[in-house]
């Protein structure tokens, strides 16, 4: 899929595996090269990134758009806490974090704003970590009257295919 572009304007990329994040100008060559779940991973002065995808205008391509429609008393509402993390894939399977059974807990706390979200890995030593708990943050930070979103990684108990929803395990060619 290897694909060079320029971007069109200023974006936020998170460099792989380490999550670090960094704006990358407007007028620079970088080379597409994976386009999975919404999200694109590009390489730029010699390091692999991820672009969200609703920053995706910013490389050529069709923007993913989040849009929550805010409560009326302020509060924040879970069920668009849980769409965020639907919006989540993971990098190296084309499937939702929350339908993968990564997702362990979500807890929202309606006084302070925070999200608290314990999550794992398909695997412990997975070197992309870090790149989630950073999707996972921007993602749910977009969810209305959300002030922090403190993701916890958990490996207790440790995930196993049986987490994974029905669909999952079809897309995933693992159901028989």
């Amino acid at each position: 899929m290897d694909k060079i572009v320029s971007t069109t304007r200023e974006c936020k990329a998170r460099r792989v595996p380490t999550g670090e994040m960094r704006i990358l100008p407007k007028g620079e060559f970088v080379n597409i090269t994976q386009d999975l779940g919404g999200n694109y991973t590009i390489t730029w002065q010699g390091n692999m990134w991820r672009i969200d995808g609703t920053d995706a205008d910013a490389i050529g391509r069709k923007p993913t758009v989040l849009s929550f429609t805010p409560t009326a008393d302020g509060s924040i509402n879970e069920a668009h806490v849980w769409e965020a993390l639907e919006s989540v894939y993971d990098p190296e399977i084309p499937i939702n974090l929350v339908s993968l059974g990564l997702i362990y807990s979500v807890k929202v706390n309606q006084e302070t704003g925070v999200v608290d979200i314990q999550m794992t890995l398909t695997a412990p030593g997975c070197g992309m970590g870090p790149v989630l708990v950073g999707d996972v943050e921007y993602r749910v930070g977009m969810v209305p009257n959300v002030t922090k979103v403190a993701v916890e990684m958990v490996f207790d108990p440790p995930w196993s295919r049986d987490k994974m929803s029905d669909e999952a395990l079809l897309e995933a060619g693992l159901f028989f």
